[in-house]
Order: C-alpha cells, then sequence, then structure tokens
C-alpha cells in the first residue's frame, strides 16, 4: 500500500532485499554462538572421559590394573598413578553430573487444527456482499469497499475461510458473549481432539498456557478451559495476550521452560485469535486490512517431558529463538491497535511492515544459524563476517543455505506478501513453501496458529521421515520475529482433519 491509500503489488524485484540492507548486529551473532559452545567443552571431553573409564574397567577386569599398581609401587611411581586414576574418575563424575542435571527434552505428543462450520465458510463474494451491504448502511465509504476487494483478490485466501458466527449474522452481533462463543466453539474443539488423539486425560494436564492477543475476558481464557474440562486445582496457568501472531512460538517457548522446572509434567499450548470484537468497521485503509486477511482459527498441543514418552512422540523440541525489535519505535508502532478519529477500534499496519519485518528475520536467523547450520555453512559465515567486520573488506555478505539445515519450512501465514519474501531471501523451493501458501488459501490469517496448520499440511500430504527437522517462523507485533526447531522422533504421516475433504473424514471416521 503506497502513500495515497493506494494497494501497491509488490513484484519478485521489488520486495525489499533483506539480505543486503542494514549491517548485522553483532550481538545477534554473539547470542547465537554463546548458545552454541554454552555445553561444548562438556560435550568435547565427554568421549574422552568414556574412553578412559572403559579402559579402566578393561584393565582391571584383564587383572592390568593390579599389575600396574604393584609395578608402580616398586619404581615409586604410586602417587603418580593414583593421581591419574582419580582424575579420570573426577573427569567422568562430572560429565555423569552434566548428563544427569541437564535440561529434560520436550517431545511434541500432538495436536489438532480447528476446522470450522460449512455454514461459516466466506468466500470472497460472499465477503464483498456483506461489505457492500455495510457500504449502503452507512458503514463504509465507496472508496474503503473499492480498497477492501483489491486487498481481498491480491491477498492469496481462497473461498473456504471462515468467520465467526457474530461476524455472520446481520446484524453484526459483536457482543462480549458472542466473542465467548467464538472462543468456546475453537477452544474446546481444539482441547478435547488434542486430548483425545494423545490419551491424555484433563486432570493429568499440569500445564496451561493460552495465547490470544486480541480478546481477554474476566475470567480468562485459560480459567475458561479449566472450567469445562475439570482440569486439577494445582494446574498451572498462563494466559498470553497482545503478542501478536508470533505467540505460538512464544507460549512453546514457555512451556520449553517450565518443564524444564517440573519433571514428569505434560503441558498444554492452545494458540487461537478472536475475530468476533476485532472486525474493524471504519474507514482508515491501514486499518481495513486485517478484514480481508484474518480469519478464524486455533490449534491446541500436547506436550511431554517424560522420556518414555518419546516412542509415541512426533517431535522433540530443539530451539526456540526469540527476537524482539521494540527497542526501535518504528518496529513497536508497526502494528497498533487504536482507534480512528471516529473512535471505531482497529489494527493498524503500517506501509512499512514488510522492511520491518525483514529487519526482524535477519537479527532471528543470525541467532539461530549457529545452532542449526551445518559447520561448513558456520565457517563460511564467520569467515565472512570476519572479513567485513574486523577486516573491513568490501565483500558481500553471505547468506547461509538454511536448506541445509531443515527439510521443512512452516512460515507463519501473514498474507502473500510475507511468504513470497521468505522465499526469496531464504531462496526456497517452490515446493517447500508450498504448504504455508495451501494454507493461507485455505483458511487465511489465523494468527498464532497458522504455523500448526502449515505443519498438518505437511504431514498430510506429504509425511516427515524420522531424523528430519521443521522450522516454524512466525511474525508478531513488538516487533517480534520468533522460530521453533523440531525434530521428528519417529516417522509422522498423519491425516489431519483440517486437511480432508468431507468425503475423506467419512472414510478416516470408517
Amino acid at each position: 500500500m503506497n502513500g495515497n491509500g493506494r494497494v501497491h503489488h509488490r513484484t519478485g524485484d521489488d520486495i525489499p532485499d533483506y539480505r543486503h540492507g542494514a549491517p548485522i548486529a553483532l550481538k545477534y551473532v554473539k547470542r547465537g554462538y554463546h548458545l552454541l559452545v554454552r555445553h561444548a567443552l562438556v560435550l568435547t571431553l565427554a568421549p574422552f572421559a568414556a574412553m578412559g573409564f572403559l579402559e579402566l574397567i578393561s584393565m582391571y577386569h584383564n587383572g592390568d590394573l593390579e599389575r600396574l599398581w604393584f609395578t608402580a609401587r616398586e619404581t615409586e611411581v604410586t602417587v603418580s598413578l593414583l593421581v591419574f586414576i582419580l582424575s579420570c574418575l573426577l573427569l567422568v563424575s562430572i560429565i555423569a553430573t552434566y548428563f544427569a542435571k541437564r535440561s529434560p527434552p520436550v517431545y511434541l505428543l500432538g495436536y489438532h487444527c480447528y476446522k470450522g462450520q460449512p455454514h461459516l465458510k466466506l468466500s470472497k463474494e460472499l465477503f464483498m456482499e456483506m461489505t457492500k451491504k455495510k457500504e449502503h448502511q452507512g458503514v463504509f465509504t465507496e472508496e474503503s469497499v473499492t480498497f477492501q476487494e483489491k486487498v481481498l483478490h491480491r491477498g492469496g485466501l481462497g473461498d473456504e475461510t471462515y468467520i465467526p458466527e457474530g461476524i455472520m449474522s446481520d446484524p453484526v452481533d459483536a457482543s462480549m458473549e458472542a466473542a465467548r462463543d467464538e472462543a468456546r466453539e475453537v477452544l474446546f474443539t481444539c482441547v478435547e481432539e488434542a486430548l483425545a488423539k494423545t490419551g491424555i486425560k484433563p486432570q493429568k494436564v499440569d500445564i496451561l498456557i493460552v495465547n490470544c492477543s486480541l480478546f481477554n475476558p474476566t475470567p480468562s481464557l485459560s480459567a475458561m478451559i479449566v472450567n469445562k474440562f475439570k482440569m486439577r486445582s494445582n494446574v498451572i496457568t498462563y494466559n498470553l495476550a497482545g503478542m501478536g501472531c508470533s505467540a505460538g512460538v512464544i507460549s512453546i517457548g514457555l512451556a520449553e521452560q517450565l518443564l524444564q522446572v517440573y519433571p514428569n509434567s505434560t503441558a498444554l499450548v492452545v494458540s487461537t485469535e478472536n475475530i468476533t470484537q476485532n472486525w474493524y468497521f471504519g474507514n482508515e485503509k491501514s486499518m481495513l486490512i486485517p478484514n480481508c486477511l484474518f480469519r478464524v482459527g486455533g490449534a491446541a498441543i500436547v506436550l511431554s517431558n517424560r522420556r518414555r514418552h518419546k516412542k509415541r512422540a512426533k517431535y522433540q523440541l530443539m530451539h526456540v529463538v526469540r527476537t524482539h525489535m521494540g527497542q526501535d519505535d518504528a518496529h513497536y508502532e508497526c502494528v497498533y491497535q487504536k482507534q480512528d478519529s471516529n473512535k471505531e477500534t482497529g489494527v493498524f499496519l503500517s506501509k512499512d511492515l514488510m522492511k520491518i519485518a525483514g529487519h526482524a528475520l535477519k537479527a532471528n536467523i543470525t541467532t539461530l544459524g549457529p545452532l542449526t547450520l551445518p559447520l561448513s555453512e558456520q565457517l563460511l559465515f564467520f569467515v565472512n563476517l570476519v572479513a567485513r567486520k574486523v577486516l573491513s573488506m568490501k565483500v558481500k555478505p553471505y547468506i547461509p543455505d538454511f536448506k541445509l539445515a531443515f527439510e521443512h519450512f512452516c512460515i507463519h501465514t501473514g498474507g502473500r506478501g510475507v511468504i513470497d519474501a521468505i522465499e526469496k531471501q531464504l531462496e526456497l523451493t517452490h515446493d517447500m513453501v508450498a504448504p504455508s501458501r495451501e494454507t493461507l488459501y485455505r483458511y487465511g490469517n489465523i494468527s498464532s496458529s497458522s504455523i500448526w496448520y502449515v505443519l498438518s499440511n505437511i504431514e498430510t500430504k506429504k509425511g516427515v521421515k524420522k531424523g528430519e527437522r521443521v522450522w516454524q517462523i512466525a511474525f508478531g507485533s513488538g516487533f517480534k520475529c520468533n522460530s521453533a526447531v523440531w525434530k521428528a522422533v519417529n516417522n509422522v504421516d498423519e491425516r489431519h482433519v483440517a486437511w480432508l475433504e468431507a468425503t475423506d473424514v467419512d472414510k478416516k471416521v470408517k
């Protein structure tokens, strides 16, 4: 969208090239390498300690250790031999203590993505019919209707996205109760299905985390779930608000930290956004865009830190990398909930949003790279960085090939421009971004839950093989870019209801 409010359709050539923009801040590189080397010394010494310990055992069983001891006494090197043996045992004990106290693994047992009711599907034709009706009622101007039509047809959405009952009804019902009804429908369905898939009873859930940015009633959404499913009185609950479309990864990161503190625990993470009270009925173009992109969706994810669950888990969480660019005013204000001049509430989207997202992406992958890229790519990147930063050589920045680090990519479905930009900057293939495009087309921008719809698309249509790595990347207000990295611990080929047509669903049920 340009300064005159006209929609500007970006071509492949004029998408901002984040690879050659502002220089990478060294603090993000240092952060990534700090995480990498934090345990490097212990992990390097571990094989030598194991070899030494096994050699001592072998010598003991063969009688070599006893003969060595007598020889040492006769040659007066007893103390040196004793020091050597004790040093080996000390090294082994240090390594053993490290592995005993290391963070427990976090396994993803299963998840469910919400699929709306057929009568709540919103085609582009129906969207424009509803919008023009509001024009006749004096809500939208003719210019606003034309603008929304352009955004809608260029946004990448199809004709089967979902909106809530309150927005579909005539007149629109944006009441608190209607918003609660939307939340109940999405949250309860997702939780019930996710727990059923994994065989976890509600009373066995130890940690509950719910994220929803724009609808936060009292009692909270997490309390709503506790009440519905009669969870234990000591269940640990969190309700994250206002954190935007990247809050799904934030919730996973919070669950990971809690599962490191509470042993033998199960965590339930629920991600959604509420549309009912956040449909904009004004005429500010920068606040009308969400109407054209955001739709109903949600996902519930079951996590566990019990090692015995590895056999039936789908993935193990390897890394969560969060990048917050809110120190800068332009980043902080680029996605901003506010009221327009007529006191109509909506979410403002800056015309510089794509550029800002690019800066956040660059910072995030700079930290993520040292944790995930193969050594060859890290060396090339490091040498290039030294040449430019230390030796002041005029060479182009080296962009690591992230296709060597991941087999599957789950890109947040913020819009066609977001997916196009990441495809170009990371030099991904069409097949790698196809699941994200298909999710945008089928479900629209479903906020923090979108990365789970993309993963469910991959599992249903391609499958994920044991050992393959998945990168979930999301952007959100603040401005934030967050990544979660998973590794498949078993072959995954679940057929998710969200990607099955009615006939396929019937076959699955039978």
